[in-house]
């Protein structure tokens, strides 16, 4: 595994073609994945080509979700990371906005790891990406993610609606 970065528990990897039976156990997870999709899980070949979407994308823009793991016992526990975010209000247009997003696998959640990834990647986007602001949505019934986002300082900005679910999702920022 290659480490593009670290927190003092986790380590941030990139994906890889090998990873695909890491991606298939994340986002086919129905607990991971209950309020990232309208049918509550992905099929094995749309965790794979998450994966490849992750891929591609670091790639072109170097971000992602990056594969996610734990210094002491290298355990895989999920993804954390970033990618690309087009403001829709005009007045954020011309900003380097980016979207931050985390998914666990159930048996690290509540165990302060989403904060710490989270928390490490704000710090690169800001410090090392020149963003000039984050944003984040989360399902309407995920309040874990609602008060993730607000211990992390971001701030309630809009409804927007996301097609994966085909809800309306909550929608913060965070401002450099």
């Amino acid at each position: 595994m290659t480490v593009l970065y670290e927190s003092p528990r986790l380590q941030f990897g990139l994906w890889r073609l090998q990873d695909l039976p890491l991606a298939r156990r994340l986002w086919t997870n129905r607990q991971t994945c209950r309020y990232i999709t309208a049918s509550g899980a992905m099929t094995p070949r749309q965790a794979e080509q998450r994966m490849e979407l992750e891929i591609q994308q670091y790639l072109q823009t170097g971000l992602q979700y990056h594969p996610l793991f734990l210094k002491e016992t290298g355990a895989f526990i999920g993804v954390c990371g970033l990618r690309p975010y087009q403001a829709k209000d005009p007045a954020r247009q011309g900003q380097a906005i980016c979207e931050i997003g985390v998914h666990l696998l159930p048996d690290y959640w509540h165990a302060g790891y989403a904060f710490e990834g989270a928390g490490r990647t704000v710090q690169r986007a800001f410090k090392q990406l020149g963003c000039d602001a984050l944003f984040a949505g989360h399902n309407p019934k995920n309040t874990a993610s609602r008060g993730l986002l607000l211990k992390l300082g971001f701030r309630y900005d809009h409804d927007e609606f996301y097609p994966p679910t085909g809800l309306y999702h909550p929608s913060y920022f965070l401002e450099k």
